[in-house]
């Protein structure tokens, strides 16, 4: 039966990937071709830094590549 739970390595594994996710979306929301108002800007990095906040608690492996392949998928759409 395979591992469940990710251990220290698998978490420093994920962390370059994960930050590099995350600076991609940022960008994209400091885009100038997003017609979002400043405070409408400022709400969508917030609930940003909230689920990559959360998600930094997961330590489910099943979970973690889940939530990697959402926000890859997310930003898919975003690059559009």
């Amino acid at each position: 039966m395979g591992r469940i739970w990710a251990t220290a390595e698998d978490l420093g594994r994920n962390r370059a990937r994960v930050l590099s996710l995350y600076r991609q979306i940022l960008r994209g929301l400091n885009s100038p071709e997003l017609r979002l108002g400043f405070s409408a800007r400022l709400a969508k990095k917030a609930e940003l830094r909230a689920m990559f906040w959360v998600g930094s608690d997961e330590r489910s492996l099943h979970d973690i590549a889940d939530l990697i392949d959402a926000v890859e998928y997310s930003l898919f759409f975003f690059r559009k």
